[in-house]
């Protein structure tokens, strides 16, 4: 039994929030890997039609997590879906005659996690779980780069001569939106920084949020779960001081903007100059602006999948483990960008960069 257990009686739930590629399903395979006889229950709430997350984390071998208790919501937005996905998943896995220790809840990257938090102060669940804390992950590498970060001298100088000027964008609220949430934010990706990168991601993103929480540094999405789990803050209890942009301006009358997001797979054959493919989805993803691009491939006389996960221009390609003898091979990616990205033309160049 953990600590954070034998304190209330209550099952402690983790929530992991980030925007798109911050390292969200890295920190949670380290987490299952170290869980110190934990027998931890995730909940994955994935944008897109194919599993590339919880793909992953089955095939981390971890005694913690079974494949049974590997739980995916496909079905769009946590945070859109609470009562329809989430309260029907959570009945179940506490009715369960062997019951988790630990539960971890991914949420999408495109996902708020207020609404998700609220839903814990629901009569069934919140006799039986407790929010342990919210977990934001956060690109470091992105922010420095300035895909959440405006210039703020260039931004003042603009609204000295205009009071009217709103230079947040609905992606920027979202971002500040999983920050205000946190318990813990954990600076990922650091290795990829200098000293003056990462210390001005860690002003850029205390900047962006109006509470104050404990921030830690991290590469690869190393953080011990001893840090990570056993925060004990019962976060159901503290919603009302964690209100998204869309709830205050929604409280003070105000009409409110959403980005819309879109997502599509794309299937392919046989990848046999991995190399030159990723060099190409570079320039794809540039030409067209695309959010994230995640999946696996297929190379030719490898015995183990190519795992492929962009950010940006920045992609990540490794052997992540052998393909399963009943498992069809194939190469299959998910898109993600805003609802005018064109999806036709994205599709296109990617097949024909194979």
């Amino acid at each position: 039994m953990t600590l954070a257990k034998a304190a209330h009686g209550k099952i402690p739930a983790t929530v992991i929030t980030g925007f798109l590629g911050a390292g969200k399903t890295t920190m949670i395979r380290n987490i299952l890997e170290n869980a110190d006889g934990r027998r931890i229950a995730l909940i994955i709430n994935e944008f897109g039609d194919l599993g590339v997350d919880g793909d992953v984390l089955k095939g981390c071998g971890a005694e913690a997590c079974s494949e049974d208790d590997i739980i995916e919501l496909t079905n769009g937005c946590i945070c859109c879906t609470v009562a329809d996905d989430f309260i029907p998943t959570m009945t179940k896995l506490l009715e369960r005659e062997n019951r988790p220790d630990h539960i971890v809840i991914e949420t999408s990257g495109l996902a708020l996690p207020q609404p998700l938090i609220a839903a814990f102060n629901w009569p069934n669940i919140r006799s039986e779980v407790t929010v342990d804390g919210v977990i934001t992950v956060v690109d470091s590498a992105a922010v420095a780069a300035g895909r959440f970060a405006d210039d703020h001298d260039k931004v003042d100088a603009m609204r000295a001569k205009d009071d009217n000027l709103d230079h947040e964008s609905p992606i920027e609220e979202l971002f500040e939106d999983q920050l205000t949430a946190a318990d813990l934010i954990v600076l990922n990706k650091t290795d990829l920084l200098d000293s003056t990168g990462l210390a001005f991601v860690r002003k850029e993103v205390a900047a962006r949020t109006r509470r104050k929480p404990s921030m830690i540094e991290a590469k690869n999405g190393e953080v011990s779960a001893a840090v990570l789990l056993g925060l004990g803050v019962g976060t159901e209890n503290d919603i009302a001081n964690r209100k998204s942009h869309h709830e205050m301006e929604h409280e003070a009358g105000e009409e409110h903007d959403h980005d819309e997001f879109d997502s599509f797979v794309v299937e392919l054959g046989q990848i046999a100059n991995p190399a030159g493919f990723v060099e190409k989805l570079k320039t794809i993803i540039a030409e067209h602006d695309v959010l994230r691009l995640k999946g696996f491939a297929d190379v030719p006389g490898k015995p183990m999948r190519l795992l492929i996960q962009a950010v940006g221009a920045r992609i990540d390609q490794y052997f992540d483990r052998a393909w399963a003898p009943s498992e069809a091979r194939g190469t299959r990616l998910v898109v993600i960008g805003l609802h005018d990205m064109d999806g036709a033309a994205v599709r296109a160049a990617i097949v024909a960069a194979v």
